[in-house]
């Protein structure tokens, strides 16, 4: 069985996200959603409620979601997972994700990254400017999957609360 590591911080998952895994559904058996806390990032969401909000949206026996800290290729080799998944959104992305990549397969050379490109419908998609059109009170509805857009909307309900 081939399997693949989709890693990403996922705060909130996004329908560019979704395009991602579903493609890399055609190429892999298995992908493992792998959630990570971005220390550089503040997250709108727990990392439960990530989990939670994925498994909503990606209803597969195929997916599997699971949490990790530390070096990544150490969580592929702990999952006997050989490939990691990335979606390239820009040019400027290509940069960063080829050095990432790089990296990786020099701390574990039994990890290969796979690049796909976003879809033509999602390429401007990222979870931080999804937030911030949310909390602001935009309409996201047709840029994240329908448990994502409530949550948003309960998460803005709160921030004006405060």
């Amino acid at each position: 069985m081939k399997k693949a590591i989709y890693p990403g911080s996922f705060d909130p998952i996004t329908n560019g996200h979704i395009d991602i895994v579903k493609r890399a559904l055609s190429v892999f058996d298995h992908v493992l959603i792998a959630i990570t806390q971005n220390q550089e990032k503040s997250s709108l969401f727990t990392i439960e409620e990530r989990q939670d909000l994925i498994r909503q949206s990606l209803d597969s026996e195929r997916i599997e979601v699971k949490t990790f800290d530390g070096l990544l290729v150490d969580f592929a080799k702990d999952e006997k997972i050989g490939f990691i998944v990335r979606g390239l959104r820009a040019a400027s992305d290509f940069e960063y994700e080829f050095q990432l990549a790089a990296m990786n397969r020099h701390v574990n050379s039994q990890v290969d990254s796979v690049f796909f490109m976003t879809s033509s419908e999602t390429y401007f998609l990222s979870s931080r400017l999804v937030k911030e059109v949310a909390m602001l009170g935009g309409d996201v509805e047709k840029m994240v999957p329908s448990p994502v857009a409530k949550a948003l909307q309960e998460k803005r309900k709160l921030h004006q609360n405060i």
